[in-house]
């Protein structure tokens, strides 16, 4: 598995129209927008991680299992956008519109929301400040440090920090669809096995389902 991950270099625009696309499972990370309009969208899936998306319109854009990780966002509007499963980690959120926008399922960390305009959260919304102490056994600890010896996992970024620690939200959402036994084996089954480019913990889960699915786990 020496094959290394490429980060999409080509999502990078000013001052354009794309309305009505689908974005499915992109690889955003570093792109740099400005000035663009997403109206309409599908972004669910995708990873806009080190991106830049500064001045751009997300009017009725559906972000289901997207992550923001040190998303520079300044002055975007998501309008009637509707978030669910998203993370949003470390994102600057200064003079971004939320008007009408809904959240089930999100998380805020690391990320000042005050300097967000209009910007009303369920009550399933989770905010840390910083990023949180979460307890999980040795076992856990070492199966993910563990899968992340694979160079697929290792590429994506998405079960550790930005120190390389093991990432608390990461853990916390996987505990939140499985058992610790089941994530311990199933961690140790992607080390071996996954062979394929992703950009978000969303296809860890779905390739976690996958194998109970088939009996594996």
């Amino acid at each position: 598995m020496d094959k290394k991950k490429t980060v999409n270099d080509k999502f990078n625009y000013n001052n354009i129209k794309k309305l009505n696309k689908n974005f499915m499972y992109k690889d955003l990370r570093r792109s740099n927008c400005y000035n663009c309009d997403f109206s309409g969208s599908n972004f669910n899936f995708a990873s806009f991680r080190g991106a830049q998306f500064k001045s751009c319109n997300f009017y009725e854009v559906t972000f289901d299992s997207a992550e923001f990780v040190a998303t520079n966002l300044k002055k975007s509007k998501f309008k009637k956008a509707k978030f669910e499963n998203t993370i949003f980690d470390s994102a600057n959120l200064e003079g971004v519109d939320f008007n009408g926008a809904t959240f089930k399922n999100v998380i805020f960390v690391s990320t000042d929301i005050t300097k967000a305009i209009n910007l009303n959260l369920s009550d399933d919304v989770k905010i840390f400040e910083e990023m949180p102490k979460l307890e999980v056994s040795n076992s856990l600890q070492k199966a993910a440090k563990s899968a992340m010896n694979n160079s697929f996992v290792k590429a994506a970024r998405v079960l550790d920090t930005k120190t390389g620690a093991v990432s608390p939200i990461s853990m916390m959402i996987l505990l939140e669809n499985f058992e610790e036994e089941t994530l311990i084996k199933g961690l140790g089954i992607i080390e071996e096995n996954l062979d394929k480019d992703f950009c978000t913990l969303s296809y860890i889960i779905k390739t976690l389902q996958k194998y109970k699915e088939e009996g594996i786990l």
